[in-house]
């Protein structure tokens, strides 16, 4: 069997970005607004700083206004609720993205629910969830939805299909589960207590690594021809699946980094220009 195909999400994200980049020049043109992403950051993590910074860059590029919320790493679940119920009235704000992790003394959940849901275009809200479960209107988590969208640029139609995803984070496993299934896919979730994930996995048409583990998945555990989508991201670019040895089976497969990584800023930064889109009524 020959190499897998690289399912290319740079190339795909820059064709995402370009279009956003249109449909915000078009909106302000029309409306004299111009789509603004708040950014919200709790304390100095590094990682995160330059994630944060990544994204307003991208933002800019693409037409969209950004603005940067910093807060000190003692702020309170609280103050930081605050800040976004602050945010979500601003009209002149119309997506907020609140940039995890924020310490163990923060309230994640609660700070999510913060966020007023149409303006939740990281889709991490409840309210975002089950909308992608009832397949209503709404916004999808972005990394999910890049996953969904980068599947339909390679032609992988999930009905019927057996789809393993492995992770149940809240922004990640869950929800790219319930897209999946929305699509007519047979989904499993695996996770860190599932009973011989290889042979779970091996069942699988499609598979999404979602669980932060390297080279957790390796190329015996691919079925010969299934897609794999490498959601991982561990320190070394390194994803969860062995890149090498799953390549030799699948027929598709997200390289780490160039694959999923990509398409969750693109995805964010349409989700923005979409949700100014309509609450400018345009």
């Amino acid at each position: 069997m020959s190499q897998a195909q690289l399912m290319d999400g740079t190339g795909l994200a820059r064709r995402i970005v370009d279009e956003t980049a249109k449909r915000a020049a078009d909106l302000t043109e029309r409306t004299g607004v111009a789509p603004c992403l708040a950014t919200v950051l709790v304390g100095e993590d590094p990682a995160s700083v330059t994630y944060v910074r990544m994204k307003q860059n991208r933002s800019r590029k693409a037409g969209i206004e950004s603005r940067h919320v910093a807060l000190p790493a003692g702020t309170t679940t609280d103050e930081l609720i605050g800040t976004l119920t602050e945010l979500s009235a601003d009209p002149t704000v119309h997506g907020i993205l609140l940039q995890h992790p924020m310490g163990h003394h923060i309230d994640e959940r609660a700070a999510f629910e913060a966020i007023a849901p149409e303006k939740d275009v990281d889709g991490v809200t409840l309210a975002s969830f089950s909308a992608m479960s009832f397949g209503l209107p709404g916004f999808a988590s972005c990394t999910p939805g890049g996953i969904m969208r980068l599947l339909d640029e390679y032609d992988v139609d999930p009905a019927g299909k057996r789809a393993v995803v492995v992770g149940r984070s809240a922004i990640l496993g869950k929800p790219v589960g319930m897209l999946l299934l929305g699509r007519d896919a047979t989904v499993t979730y695996c996770h860190s207590r599932t009973t011989d994930l290889s042979a779970v996995v091996r069942e699988a048409d499609i598979v999404v690594a979602a669980v932060g583990r390297p080279r957790l998945i390796r190329g015996e555990d691919i079925k010969p021809g299934a897609v794999v989508v490498d959601a991982g991201y561990n320190p070394g670019n390194i994803g969860d699946v062995d890149f090498d040895s799953a390549r030799e089976r699948a027929s598709l497969i997200t390289p780490v980094p160039g694959g999923v990584g990509p398409m969750t800023i693109a995805t964010l930064l349409a989700q923005t220009v979409e949700a100014a889109t309509r609450q400018t009524g345009a």
